[in-house]
């Protein structure tokens, strides 16, 4: 063993126990290994930074900017709601839910893809559900190297395996060759997950229940509930034609107009901000009636408008176009003594008063007559856009806190067919190989820009960066180590050890040497290596070289065992809040019974 090997393997050895022990953290460990690795001889300063221009790291990073499109208009959010609503409150079904759509979603593209789109997904479920992102994430990262093993392009390696076979004149895979192991692995990691669970992450990174007030608190406290209407505006009607700023004011007096639903391209489009709109035949209004006084069924009558259902009490359901906040009038604002009519906030910033606080107490009269006092708490509805720039106009108001429904609004919701389909462009490019995977992210971001689906501060925003750099950093022990003859080293000491050894038992050693070697390079890097020696194996032995090409390809998935292993463990250590013992306490096992599936059944496909 050389000198240089033996300081590569001690520099490893350091950064598996810096990364075991969490400190520092592992972002700075990559560094730290980057600026030391060069000492050893075995790599420069170029090979250590090489990371930076990897593909497969812009990749990545492209793939985070497409899934924010996803968030941003709300697809993300509705595939979350799908599988809630499939799983109801219980966290196995959403257990089981979630690995299965994430390894059919991972079976036509990365996993590396996968994770960086689900990763918001999963987050918002948990959000919801008050479900501690520990809990989850783990599950989410181990379906996603499981969709590796699900087709033939579902991952690198199964293409540098099937590549291998075929350059050594033997039959390559089929597409679907490797769907029967994955489907079966897929059944025993989330059976074990489900099992395991309870040994998962469960405190300091959570994103539970918020202590914000929900839109449900301000809709009993403000009594809104009783208040809300939605109409169709039938063609023989008055309105048609009038903007919904002259309805306040004539037609509609007492009454706010919320908003108009009009029909759109893709169903029907909200304006949230309607008061420069005009009414159609056809257009459904969103009405807030403050007045009790007035009454609805005379009104609607005389209006000549048809009733609708409402979704979500109090347009609870229209969270991603309308919002709510809470202000404080302070002492010097010129809206002291003004009620909400004279204050004009509807014209001036596009915000309607439909609550009101005297002190602890909220007014349950018509609101739009009451006087402002000092120290009173409006509830304002609106559009989100005017809700986040709230505070910084004339009528110096106060934000004194805003719905936990915030955090999930959708703000180009409009943009979601758009989104879909550029996410199923960038699929469809990376499946039929048109372009490499990183040139298509790379258009699939472009086109998600440029339709409005992400705007670059969000796109930057999106990026994990911490998750890239430890990536980065880890990448040039796999330069290093073979250089070094490291790999070849173990390759060696395998064909001597079970050369002359059982099928089954050669199979489990060339499984267990892989998924070793996984723990310390790419996969990609150990497809490479391995799919030659198990080649040489099976001639060896006289065996089937699709039993050993197979057994290298599902064993270079079963990266579960270090956050290091692969970019998708990597990419949930942060929002999972996990060390980097909980992998080798959760992904060992795990690991053990894809060996145990692996020997027990290639064989009977594939024979010996």
């Amino acid at each position: 063993m050389s000198t240089e090997l033996q300081l590569v393997l001690f520099l490893l050895a350091g950064a598996i126990v810096m990364f075991s022990l969490g400190r520092p953290r592992t972002d700075v460990v990559a560094l730290m290994m980057m600026a030391v690795l060069p000492f050893t001889g075995a790599i420069d300063i170029g090979d250590a930074i090489a990371g930076f221009s990897d593909p497969n790291i812009v990749l990545i990073a492209l793939l985070f900017v497409i899934g924010e499109g996803l968030v941003r208009t709300g697809v993300a959010q509705r595939l979350g709601e799908l599988i809630v609503r499939h799983a109801g409150d219980s966290e196995t079904r959403l257990i089981v839910a979630l690995m299965t759509v994430v390894a059919i979603v991972g079976s036509v593209m990365s996993s590396t893809g996968v994770i960086a789109i689900f990763i918001p997904v999963v987050l918002r479920i948990c959000r919801s559900s008050g479900i501690a992102p520990g809990r989850l994430m783990m599950p989410l990262s181990a379906a996603a190297l499981v969709s590796g093993m699900m087709t033939l392009v579902a991952t690198a390696p199964n293409l540098v395996v099937n590549a291998e076979l075929i350059r050594d004149a033997h039959q390559g895979f089929q597409f679907f060759d490797f769907t029967p192991f994955g489907v079966i692995v897929l059944i025993v990691a989330i059976g074990y997950m489900l099992i395991a669970r309870r040994w998962l992450a469960t405190g300091a990174t959570t994103h539970g229940p918020s202590s914000q007030p929900r839109l449900a608190d301000w809709i009993h406290d403000y009594a809104l509930a009783a208040r809300a209407y939605r109409v169709r505006v039938r063609e023989d009607s008055p309105l048609v034609g009038r903007a919904a700023s002259e309805l306040e004011d004539d037609e509609l007096k007492g009454l706010l107009v919320l908003a108009v639903e009009q029909p759109g391209r893709f169903g029907r489009t909200l304006l949230s901000s309607p008061m420069g709109a005009r009414v159609s035949a056809g257009d459904a209004l969103l009405l807030d009636i403050q007045d009790p006084r007035v009454d609805s069924v005379m009104l609607f009558r005389g209006l000549r408008v048809e009733p609708l259902p409402l979704s979500g009490s109090y347009f609870s359901g229209y969270t991603n176009d309308i919002g709510m906040a809470e202000m404080m009038i302070p002492a010097n604002s010129p809206l002291v003594g003004a009620t909400a009519r004279q204050a004009r906030l509807r014209a001036r910033h596009e915000l309607a008063v439909i609550g009101l606080k005297h002190g602890r107490n909220a007014e349950v009269r018509n609101v739009g007559d009451e006087r402002f006092e000092i120290g009173d708490t409006l509830l304002v509805a609106g559009p989100w856009a005017v809700i986040r720039a709230l505070g910084s106009g004339p009528s110096r108001l106060i934000l004194l806190g805003l719905p936990a429904e915030f955090d999930d609004v959708a703000p180009a919701a409009a943009r979601a067919p758009f989104a879909l389909l550029i996410l199923l462009a960038t699929i469809a490019m990376m499946v039929t190989g048109i372009v490499p995977n990183v040139h298509a992210a790379l258009i699939g971001c472009l086109l998600m820009g440029a339709f409005g689906c992400v705007d670059l501060r969000s796109a930057y925003r999106a990026i994990h960066w911490p998750s890239l750099v430890l990536i980065v950093g880890v990448l040039p022990f796999s330069i290093a180590l073979q250089r070094t003859g490291g790999v070849d080293l173990a390759a060696s000491v395998l064909l001597g050890a079970v050369g002359e050894a059982s099928p089954r038992v050669v199979l489990a050693a060339l499984f267990f040497v892989t998924a070793v070697l996984g723990m310390f390079i790419s996969n990609t890097a150990v497809a490479v290596l391995m799919a030659p020696v198990a080649l040489a194996l099976a001639d060896h032995m006289g065996a089937s070289p699709q039993a050993f090409a197979m057994t290298v390809a599902l064993a270079a998935s079963t990266a579960f065992m270090t956050p290091v292993s692969s970019p998708v463990n990597a990419l949930v250590v942060g929002p999972g809040g996990y060390r980097f013992i909980d992998f080798i306490r959760i992904g060992t096992p795990l690991a053990v019974l894809v060996m145990v599936v692996t020997v027990a059944l290639v064989p009977l496909f594939f024979g010996f």
